[in-house]
């Protein structure tokens, strides 16, 4: 399975904004935009105009980051928002934010997206009582995504009913129970991720 495996950090550095990859780090002053707030390499504090396709390129980038995925795997998702009715940006972010992997880190299970991608791989969830472990998974509106029974015992899972979470409101939380509820399909003005997707529609329209 591919996967980007050099350091998350630099990718914040490269798209200039926290992408939230490594959880509580990201809140701390180690936080690598706190420290270094300039594209990676040697040439990262060198001042240069971005073109219209270089605005267009960074959108697509930090899109791909914000929700782990990679080129080809965007690219599917974008053809099949274009070929879906409504709009195309506003329906390629739906289905990035229906993935599995997103919704066991909207409900606060996971700390980041990557961390919401090990456990799913790793079997810890199960949708509608069958275990699922394929972080691309499509959610719709009904699943419930409940935490499986052996894994309960985890000190990760156990440190979050101590916690207080805040969802958004596609989703409701059980966190006694350690389960989640897709109450609805997002809507665009639903999702909180800072991406211009207008100018990913007219990277692919080109």
């Amino acid at each position: 399975m591919a996967r980007y495996t050099d350091a998350s950090c630099r990718l914040c550095r490269r798209e200039g904004q926290k992408l939230f990859l490594k959880g509580e780090r990201c809140y701390s002053p180690k936080c690598a935009i706190e420290k270094r707030n300039y594209a990676p390499g040697q040439h990262g504090q060198s001042r240069k105009k971005i073109s219209d396709y270089g605005l267009q390129l960074r959108e697509k980038q930090k899109a791909k980051r914000f929700y782990g995925v990679l080129e080809t795997q965007f690219r599917n998702y974008f053809d099949k928002a274009a070929k879906k009715k409504g709009i195309t940006g506003e329906n390629l972010l739906i289905m990035l934010e229906t993935r599995l992997d997103n919704a066991v880190f909207r409900m606060g299970f996971a700390s980041s997206r990557k961390e919401a991608r090990q456990l799913v791989r790793h079997g810890h969830f199960t949708v509608n009582g069958e275990k699922q472990n394929i972080p691309s998974f499509a959610v719709k509106a009904g699943d419930v995504i409940k935490v499986k029974e052996k894994s309960t015992t985890s000190p990760k899972f156990k440190e979050i009913k101590d916690m207080s979470i805040s969802v958004p409101v596609w989703i409701t939380v059980d966190v006694e129970k350690l389960e989640g509820k897709v109450v609805a399909m997002p809507r665009r003005e639903d999702i909180d991720t800072p991406i211009a997707e207008h100018l990913i529609v007219e990277l692919y329209s080109k």
